[in-house]
């Protein structure tokens, strides 16, 4: 059995009004990124860095579940061997799904339903905003597998919401519930999944309607805003090595071993 139907890509771009929307396609897999998806998301972020009648981007997924991350089929195979070129250019490629996403050259926003793990929990801090089902499960899951953060989490984790919380997820392996994460400053709002593209549209109307001016204001607020430590492109470098390490603990059987369902921390 296939992941997707027959001719259905892993990913699936439209384009309306000044919004390109993406959305994940593997839901038998809660759109684990594949090597084939990654590609699609960079030629879908090289459209969009070309099309300058594109003023915003929405990243969503088919079904019930944002993105559990990495494809664990092609993590064990880099497991196997980490330093090899060939484990490296797997994993880089997956990197390079979200890399591409968070440089896109205007305002994002990501609809995280179900929750969102490890690589996919990435994905939607990539985006400039978060939204999240209230009770979307937020979770690191690297620590839960015995392997470091890779692709600039703790970065992202700390120029979404600071220090404090990028050790609370990454480093302690504390998931949040989608309420949690707003009241935490890590998502923007919730809303019901029903909902959720029609609040996604509402926040990105101006910024569609003037795709000129919404590039020019995104530029600036990187140049402005930061991240004011390390790059994430310098973070994702330190992080590369030491991932590679805990593939290298695992061994090829190591990614059949579930991880301990989390304790979610809700709202008090």
């Amino acid at each position: 059995m296939t992941d997707q139907a027959p001719h259905e890509p892993p990913a699936i771009v439209n384009l309306s009004d000044g919004v390109a929307r993406l959305t994940l396609n593997n839901p038998r897999r809660k759109n684990a990124i594949t090597l084939q998806m990654a590609a699609l998301i960079e030629d879908f972020c090289r459209s969009v860095h070309a099309d300058e009648t594109i003023g915003a981007v929405l990243v969503d997924a088919v079904g019930g579940y944002f993105c559990s991350g990495a494809d664990t089929r092609d993590l064990g195979q880099s497991s196997a061997d980490p330093a090899a070129p060939k484990s490296v250019a797997r994993t880089s490629a997956v990197y390079s799904a979200f890399v591409e996403i968070g440089r896109l050259p205007v305002p994002s926003v990501s609809l995280v339903v179900g929750g969102a793990v490890g690589a996919g929990l990435n994905l939607a801090l990539a985006t400039d905003l978060m939204l999240v089902t209230a009770d979307a499960v937020l979770d690191s899951g690297f620590l839960a597998r015995g392997i470091h953060p890779g692709g600039g989490h703790l970065s992202l984790l700390g120029r979404a919401a600071g220090y404090q919380q990028a050790i609370a997820l990454g480093g302690l392996g504390i998931p949040l519930s989608g309420a949690e994460a707003v009241r935490r400053g890590l998502a923007w709002q919730t809303a019901d999944p029903e909902d959720m593209l029609d609040a996604a549209e509402a926040l990105v109307a101006k910024a569609a309607a003037d795709p000129e001016l919404a590039r020019r204001i995104k530029n600036s607020a990187v140049l402005e805003v930061g991240p004011p430590a390390i790059p994430w492109t310098a973070a994702i470098e330190v992080e590369r090595g030491v991932q590679m390490w805990s593939f290298g603990r695992k061994g090829r059987t190591g990614w059949d071993r579930k991880p301990s369902k989390p304790h979610v921390v809700a709202e008090p």
